[in-house]
């Protein structure tokens, strides 16, 4: 009977044991060491090289090579081609939606080129707003697949989720609008467009007034339930902190990009590269070959963001020869160049839009159920 009751006890307390592994593995979406690398860890480091900055003497200044590279070339440019791997590297998907991934670069470059011959500002500010745009939704995208992960489902909770995160970006973005100009743009100077100050001073006490709340209710269900949602958190907390440092507290370039693009795109990197993951077994050999391993896989992207970055330099800005080489004259072809060398950004906040959403797309199980 001790026997029959040991064994007993011990069933259930393996039982527990392994309830208690499933629910914490069910708290992130990829898994306890990936989610804390690339939403907490990236946040750490754009944070550090605040540090670095302040170090090297050029936290106040425009970024240096050093971080123009680390940060702009190797996350920001490269993560924009690492949706071609859900896209345009899968033949599958791209039979699944053909016209939606043929008219989407096609009426871009079209609208970009009318864009651009009416005005060059016209073209850069709208570039530049639909990139927050982008931003934006992808910081709220990860806080709706947090929620969907423990399946928060109480509408208090979404309002008051879904307006913290959305405020933690608008709220430095109306900073920045307000305090025009500043010592950076999100691509060319005077690309965002001037507002009153009165606009700050409203939303100043809305922003605040959300985040307490938010945090008091997280805190309340950390110490009070027993039970809170890290992931949804973290990304919450970082965005707040990095949009706000990166904005609000300093004025330079160099602030501004390392807080900014580094959240933005390590975090894309591994949706895509968990994506590339659930396709390899029925994909082709070079996708296959070219999601072999990470390392892999980030080369093919660097090597394309070199390669964009080349006709950048030489055809556009005409900077950074040391690494692209000498200038080309194509003043005149700008209308024409311009619109395609940005088509690349342009077609990944679109199809952004499109290629994670669930109910449309059936290969997409980050978050099941």
């Amino acid at each position: 009977m001790d026997i029959s009751n040991n064994i007993n006890t011990s069933l259930e307390e393996i039982s527990q044991s392994r309830s208690l592994a499933t629910s914490q593995s069910d708290r992130w979406l990829f898994s306890r060491t990936v989610d804390l690398s690339v939403f907490l860890g990236s946040a750490i480091v754009s944070l550090l090289l605040l540090w670095i900055g302040a170090k090297a003497g050029v936290l106040y200044d425009d970024s240096p090579d050093w971080a123009w590279i680390g940060a702009v070339l190797l996350v920001d440019v490269a993560h924009v081609h690492a949706t071609w791997y859900k896209v345009y590297f899968d033949t599958d998907e791209i039979k699944r939606r053909p016209y939606l991934y043929a008219l989407v670069p096609l009426i871009g470059y079209i609208v970009g080129v009318a864009l651009y011959s009416e005005n060059a500002l016209t073209f850069w500010r709208a570039l530049a707003y639909l990139a927050v745009f982008h931003f934006v939704r992808q910081q709220y995208g990860w806080v709706a697949l947090y929620r969907a992960k423990l399946n928060e489902k109480d509408r208090f909770g979404k309002w008051i989720d879904t307006a913290a995160i959305y405020l933690a970006a608008i709220y430095p973005l109306i900073y920045w609008h307000v305090n025009l100009p500043r010592n950076f743009a999100w691509f060319v100077q005077s690309d965002f467009a001037s507002l009153p100050l009165v606009i700050l001073k409203i939303l100043t006490p809305v922003y605040w007034t959300v985040m307490f709340i938010y945090f008091v209710r997280s805190l309340y269900g950390w110490l009070i339930k027993r039970e809170g949602n890290i992931g949804k958190d973290i990304v919450v907390v970082t965005t707040a902190v990095c949009w706000h440092v990166g904005i609000v507290a300093f004025n330079s370039d160099y602030a501004f990009t390392v807080t900014n693009v580094i959240i933005h795109g390590v975090p894309y990197f591994a949706l895509i590269y968990w994506y590339s993951k659930t396709r390899r077994e029925t994909a082709n050999k070079p996708y296959r070959f070219l999601t072999s391993n990470l390392l892999a896989f980030l080369l093919l992207l660097w090597l394309i963001a070199y390669f964009e970055e080349f006709f950048w330099h030489r055809g556009v800005w005409h900077e950074r020869s040391w690494l692209f080489g000498e200038n080309w004259d194509w003043a005149n072809l700008k209308t024409f160049l311009v619109p395609l060398l940005a088509l690349p950004q342009l077609t990944h906040y679109v199809l952004d839009g499109f290629i994670w959403r669930r109910k449309s797309n059936p290969s997409f199980n980050l978050v099941k159920g």
